[in-house]
Order: C-alpha cells, then structure tokens, then sequence
C-alpha cells in the first residue's frame, strides 16, 4: 500500500506491462517445467510464506497476475502445481474478503440497506461458483500443467508489443 501511487504512476506504461507478461509468464513457464515438486501447502514455513506473500507485492507491476506470481514462487519452493494453485487461492480469501465488507459498508452508509438481500444473495452465488471453479482448475492443472497460462501471456505479451511499437 505504500508504493501504490509511485508504482501506479511510474509503471503505467505499454512496455512496461509487455515487459511483465513475458517475463512473469516465462518464469511461471519455467517454473512448471523445471522446479514442480512434491510438497504440499502444508509443509510451508514462515519463511516459505513470508516469499510467496513478498512475490505477491510485485503484482503493483502491470501486467502481473497476483494468481500467476504467488502460483510461480511456490513453485520454486517445491510445491506441486495443485498445493501451488489451492496454497494461491487461500492467499485470496482474506483480500477478496475485505473488499466485499468495505463494498458492504459503503452501501450502507450510502442507505441502500434493501439492497443488502440481493447483495447475500450475490455473495452466495459466487461463493459457489468460485468454488466449482477451483475445484475443476485444480484438476485441469493436475493434468495439464501451466503451459496455457504461459501461452496465454506469451500470446497477449505479442499483441501488446505489436500495438505498442
């Protein structure tokens, strides 16, 4: 939070972000491919975590994906792609968490408490949705690996240089 104005200044720009996409998507890459081991999320340490939270601040550069960094150093530390992803997806929960609750407080002193029903309701559905979904990523990267992930940003990192030049 510290560095968001200066990142968001300084690092608005098409190179910049073109620069991350290939970058970051070489190494979640290279990562998948060379450095995929056999622990889990539970064998973690603080100095584990401390990492994979500290990989997560990079995402102040455009052109990161906080899922794809915080996936990618857990990698390096030798977990497996399925305890890399479930170990991101937890990371999440608190972040995600204290947006919804602000969004809730806004709207109620903004007095829009009728709302709040629908916005339970809202809440429910992507709960549950979120949910399937990660279920079947886990299985899809347990079986395939990262290699779309690193193709999709290999391909949007062409597109983003071939408008940038």
């Amino acid at each position: 939070m510290l560095f968001k104005d200066h990142a968001e200044a300084a690092l608005r720009s098409p190179l910049v972000m073109a620069a991350a996409l290939i970058v970051f998507g070489l190494l979640l890459g290279w990562a998948d491919w060379r450095h995929r081991g056999q622990r889990d999320e539970y064998s973690l340490g603080l100095k584990d975590v401390l990492i994979v939270g500290f990989a997560q601040a990079l995402v102040l550069i455009p052109g990161t994906s906080r899922s794809g960094i915080t996936i990618t150093a857990a990698l390096f530390l030798g977990l497996n792609r399925e305890s890399a992803s479930r170990f991101s997806f937890l990371l999440s929960i608190p972040i995600i968490a204290a947006a919804g609750l602000l969004a809730a407080l806004d709207l109620i002193e903004s007095g829009f408490e009728s709302g709040l029903s629908v916005l339970f309701i809202g809440f429910l559905a992507a709960a549950i949705s979120t949910y399937a979904c990660i279920h079947y990523f886990l299985a899809f990267i347990k079986r395939i690996g990262m290699l779309p992930f690193v193709i999709y940003r290999v391909v949007l990192w062409l597109m983003l240089a071939a408008f940038a030049i």
